[in-house]
């Protein structure tokens, strides 16, 4: 683990840290002054940065101001006296992870670094795992045509559209092409505008001043802040409320915007990507959403296609799934047979890749075996064959299984001749009688047709000219 760094030019200060951290056996360095630790950060960054406000060369908040820069996911400490409070936490509330008020207590310290450190760690692994894990799966065209896209986007700073239906992975798509741009290194942050009320959202998107609203007790920073420099990702932006649309059109219009109760401009240097599984073009008709927000966003449109679509990254996205789900549960991964991995396969999966994540996720839980059969999978799901072996499929092995039971001779021949007899006379009806055109469709020649019509008795119908 990395050690955790006091800032302060007072050796009493350091000393206390030094012989509090030590007893917890947190591991610590300690500096004097600022600049003694931008110096050595380049070297190896640390978990935590506890600093004082005040110091000779240079200040705990142009400190902060510089790490927030370079590292803007580690948490800082600003140690105050309480002369300095108010400014300070004014100052610095946005870019803070807390503010420790001189004289403190040192059990009260010690418990604020282990948070900060429990957050950093955290981070730390989410950081790892993002890493290590593959950012989209795909093998179908329609996803390589993905790729492609979010590779030849990947120095610009456009506006994108992202559609396609609900559980495609439009917010992973979204932070790949964050991941692949020269924002990288700044936030990605993310907002469901449909899932916050209406009446939070205005202060979510821009923040707010204290004193803004009843209970605005301190200043807010809104999500155009925290991404600063970054990437701030609007997802269902279709559902976004009408005064809201007028709001985000002028900041991609003028590039600022005002926090609630606030009269300063704050520029927006944001990268914005927005998604949606509505049609857009059908809603701008219908007046739900504007015209000319909707052109300010439309500037490059990357469409997600459906799992449906794309049914040959099934098996690669279920074997990864579960590979996933053990390793989250700590087991071994469970392996699908062929027939259910076959079955899988035709399934319309409305959910898409989510439902099949979260499918997967219940049989690492609930299948009862390590290899996972047809029989395995839930109820429901085997209840929904799409076109169908639970239709005419399972009709035909009940009718098999009572012809045996019954002791009945020549099953195939009359089961063949049903079959045979069925389709062909769907196909005639299909084509109007016309028998070149229904023995194409049969992948048959006209005259193989002509003999089992014959043969099955269907000659009641004349037969038309093609």
């Amino acid at each position: 683990m990395k050690p955790v760094w006091i800032i302060d030019d007072d050796r009493s200060i350091r000393w206390v840290f030094e012989k509090a951290l030590a007893r917890e056996g947190i591991a610590f360095k300690t500096f004097a002054a600022a600049s003694e630790a931008m110096a050595a950060i380049a070297a190896a960054p640390p978990q935590v940065v506890v600093s004082d406000i005040r110091m000779p060369d240079a200040s705990g908040l142009e400190l902060l101001q510089t790490l927030k820069q370079r590292y803007p996911q580690l948490p800082v400490i600003i140690m105050t006296a309480y002369s300095d409070l108010d400014s300070a936490v004014a100052s610095f509330q946005g870019g803070a992870f807390e503010y420790l008020a001189k004289p403190f207590d040192v059990d009260h310290a010690v418990e604020l670094i282990r948070r900060a450190m429990h957050q950093s760690l955290r981070v730390d692994d989410e950081t790892e795992s993002e890493k290590a894990a593959p950012e989209i799966l795909g093998q179908a065209a329609s996803m390589q045509e993905v790729f492609r896209a979010i590779g030849r986007l990947s120095q610009s700073q456009a506006i994108v559209l992202i559609t396609g239906e609900s559980g495609t992975g439009k917010e992973l798509v979204a932070r790949a092409l964050h991941r692949h741009s020269p924002r990288a290194a700044k936030p990605f942050i993310a907002i469901n505008t449909a899932a916050v009320p209406k009446d939070l959202l205005e202060s979510e998107l821009f923040g707010h001043e204290r004193g803004a609203f009843t209970g605005a007790q301190s200043m807010r920073r809104g999500r155009f802040e925290q991404a600063d420099g970054g990437t701030l990702f609007l997802d269902e932006i279709g559902d976004m409320p009408a005064d809201l649309q007028t709001r985000l059109l002028r900041v991609l219009s003028e590039g600022q915007f005002y926090r609630v109760g606030g009269h300063q401009p704050i520029k927006a240097n944001v990268r914005v990507i927005a998604a949606t599984h509505q049609d857009l073009e059908q809603r701008v008709k219908q007046g739900l959403f504007r015209d000319d927000l909707f052109h300010r966003i439309n500037v490059i449109r990357l469409r997600l296609p459906s799992l449906r679509e794309r049914r040959e990254d099934i098996p690669l996205l279920a074997k990864h799934f579960l590979q996933k789900s053990a390793k989250e549960l700590g087991v071994e991964a469970k392996r699908l047979s062929n027939a259910a991995m076959k079955y899988l396969s035709t399934q319309d999966f409305p959910g898409n890749v989510r439902q099949l994540e979260n499918l997967c996720h219940w049989l690492t839980v609930m299948a009862p075996g390590q290899n996972i059969d047809v029989k395995d999978l839930p109820a429901d799901l085997r209840a929904e064959s799409p076109a169908q072996e639970t239709d005419w499929l399972s009709a035909l092995h009940k009718e098999v299984e009572r012809a045996l039971s019954r002791g009945e001779l020549g099953i195939m021949d009359e089961l063949t001749r049903q079959f045979e007899k069925a389709l062909i006379a769907k196909a005639l009806a299909h084509t109007g009688g016309r028998r070149i055109e229904a023995a194409s469709l049969l992948g048959l020649g006209r005259n193989t047709l002509t003999r089992k019509i014959q043969e099955l008795g269907l000659e009641d119908k004349p037969d038309k000219t093609d």
